[in-house]
């Protein structure tokens, strides 16, 4: 079988309700439809061509094994409208990929445009709904080519003649510089009545302006602000328009190593996940999408925080049962390949700290004050002042033994923290002396239990020796102010144990094909997240120098397009996981901001906001500037114009 084209060789597409992956050789090789989490019709990313795919490419030949990549590609602008160029001896085309921003049928357009001499072209459509197990019938229906398989249909258009061989549907044809052929593929439910024929130029010209019109919202204007820019279109782009819910990653079963099992279904919507992309999309002048979010979270715990999951469908669904497709060999034969996602059921205590942070962010940001979110808001605190002591499954979802993991505790703090700042605000009722009280128990206990004064470090979890990248977090939340000696103790800590040699960052440490804390068996690559979380500490204790060489350093890791997947395998240079990973272009955007920040400003708390803190056991305050070290809280404004709580 041919080896499939790394990870970094994709483009991503999309319309804010799913999305397809370009390969750099013309082949779109992943789409679901109508949704992110709808079965795929091109499954070939998992398995092979058979698994349903559509290349459009210069001729001969028809078939992907021979086809040449391109000679460049790039987003037109700050749009997500991919353009491709080919120079062939007989001249050069180029084709532009993109989904129209819908209301109705989800369409992918791509336009060939001549632009010197003559080429040959094929387009090679293999439609596979089921994600690639069902082979579809192909017809024609008053010219136009239509592939039904149950419930879907796909309509082919096209001013070129198509033809159908063994369930391919192929048109051969020329352009010359000037002229341009077009295709659509759009989807409907295959009782319904065909979709409208489409005009792709003035599609073409809606979806220019739509990016245009949503990046020059943007309100970040400092250094890498194009990259910044580039991670919020991939960010707006995992979007789910018509609910508000954000998935993590449009993939799923990417491995997190080639050949290994870490392979799971990220077209979902973690409320941790989905909370740092808010505050980094809040934290560029974007309130729209939290907004709709806050809508979405309201609709998706509904009257049943006290049943919270730690991740729902992008419209509120609870049923994410996982299984596996046993006739997908996986990308590269990693298998298996999942879908839904057991995680679903896990405790998770460190999600309460980031939805109430991000709620919290939202306020300080201007969005409206609701009701029913204050309503919500004091339940989750209810439910977590009786959980909080529990052990958990933590942020990296093991599927181990619980344990009572640093993080989760922390972040516990986090959620307690922020509801008494709102409380002082105005913005709840809450009995404060009894969340003062609290806010001190947990602290304290996480300083007790969770940190090792022998090797100076907070560990992964109560008693444990392991180390846990989260960590890194913990003077960004604000539960320790960055100049604290065990804050440095343990980014030094993470840097000696976690690291690679150029500074990338493991999440925790694994133990191969024995089965490691987290219940798996199998290593896997630097998280790319993590990376970006050390630049955070590095920058906040001060070593501003280095912490702008591992930003640099996570740029360069950026395919062709800007786009970063969940991890990378420094020994081989390539990006592992599902791509594009919202974590990982969030982290971007929060870097960015951060190291702009402290580099513009003379002191690390100008500006700061006294907020009332419990006092550590020496007697000093704990956190002394929220604003600038909290993990999301950092001013979104220049300091004189923040409107803090």
């Amino acid at each position: 079988m041919k080896r499939l084209p790394r990870i970094e060789q994709y483009g991503l597409i999309g319309d804010m309700q799913t999305s397809a992956h370009v390969c750099d050789d013309g082949s779109i090789d992943w789409l679901c439809l109508p949704r992110f989490d709808s079965p795929a019709v091109f499954a070939g990313l998992l398995g092979t061509q058979k698994h349903g795919t559509w290349q459009i490419a210069p001729a001969p030949p028809a078939c992907r094994s021979d086809a040449a990549a391109v000679a460049e590609r790039r987003y037109c602008g700050d749009s997500l409208v991919l353009e491709s160029v080919w120079r062939t001896p007989t001249g050069s085309v180029r084709v532009l990929d993109f989904m129209p921003p819908r209301d109705g049928a989800p369409q992918v357009i791509r336009i060939v445009e001549g632009v010197t001499g003559e080429v040959p072209m094929v387009s090679a459509l293999r439609p596979r709904p089921g994600y690639g197990r069902v082979s579809p019938w192909i017809h024609e229906v008053g010219g136009r080519m239509v592939a039904e398989a149950g419930a879907d249909a796909l309509w082919l258009d096209t001013c070129v003649q198509q033809v159908e061989k063994d369930g391919v549907i192929v048109s051969a044809f020329a352009v010359a510089a000037g002229q341009s052929v077009a295709f659509v593929l759009s989807w409907c439910a295959s009782h319904a009545a065909a979709p409208e024929i489409p005009d792709p130029e003035a599609a073409l010209t809606e979806t220019l302006a739509f990016w245009q019109d949503w990046t020059q919202e943007c309100t970040y204007d400092g250094p890498y602000r194009e990259s910044v820019v580039r991670s919020s279109i991939a960010l707006k782009a995992m979007t789910y328009g018509p609910s508000g819910g954000i998935v993590a990653a449009p993939t799923t079963s990417l491995p997190e190593e080639i050949g290994g099992g870490r392979n799971w279904d990220y077209r979902f919507t973690w409320l941790r996940d989905a909370s740092a992309t808010l505050a980094a999309l809040l934290g560029t002048g974007y309130r729209q999408e939290a907004q709709a979010w806050r809508r979405w979270l309201l609709r998706a715990v509904a009257g049943d925080p006290e049943n919270l999951q730690i991740m729902y469908g992008i419209t509120g669904e609870r049923d994410l049962r996982e299984r596996e497709l046993t006739w997908l060999p996986g990308y590269e034969e990693s298998a298996p390949v999942r879908v839904g996602n057991g995680a679903a059921d896990q405790l998770q205590l460190d999600v309460y700290g980031e939805v109430i942070e991000t709620l919290y962010l939202a306020h300080q940001s201007g969005v409206a004050h609701c009701a029913d979110t204050a309503v919500l808001h004091q339940r989750l605190i209810e439910h977590l002042t009786q959980r909080w002591q529990k052990p958990d499954e933590g942020i990296w979802e093991i599927r181990g033994a619980r344990r009572h993991f640093v993080h989760s505790k922390v972040m516990a703090w986090v959620a307690i923290d922020r509801t008494i700042c709102l409380a002082e605000a105005g913005a709840l009722d809450m009995d404060l002396d009894t969340l003062v009280e609290l806010r001190e128990t947990i602290h304290r206990e996480v300083c007790t239990k969770g940190f090792d004064p022998v090797r100076n470090t907070f560990t992964q979890s109560y008693g444990s020796k392991e180390l846990d990248a989260a960590a890194l977090l913990i003077p960004r939340v604000g539960f320790l102010p960055p100049d604290d000696p065990r804050v440095i103790g343990t980014v030094d800590a993470v840097r000696r144990e976690l690291a690679t040699p150029d500074g990338l960052v493991r999440r925790y440490p694994t133990i191969g094909d024995d089965t490691g804390m987290d219940g798996l068996k199998g290593d896997e690559g630097t998280f790319i997240l993590c990376s970006f979380w050390l630049v955070d500490a590095l920058a906040l204790i001060g070593r501003l120098d280095e912490a702008h060489v591992l930003f640099e350093r996570l740029l360069a890791l950026r395919n062709d397009l800007g786009l970063l997947a969940e991890e990378y395998d420094p020994v081989q240079q390539r990006l592992l996981g599902n791509f594009p990973q919202a974590f990982s272009h969030m982290g971007l955007i929060q870097s960015a901001r951060l190291l702009h920040l402290l580099s513009t400003q003379s002191s690390l708390y100008r500006g700061a906001v006294a907020v009332p803190v419990p006092r550590s056991p020496a007697g000093r305050p704990r956190q002394t500037c929220k604003d600038l070290t909290s993990q999301h809280t950092w001013p979104l404004l220049p300091t004189d114009e923040v409107s803090h709580a």
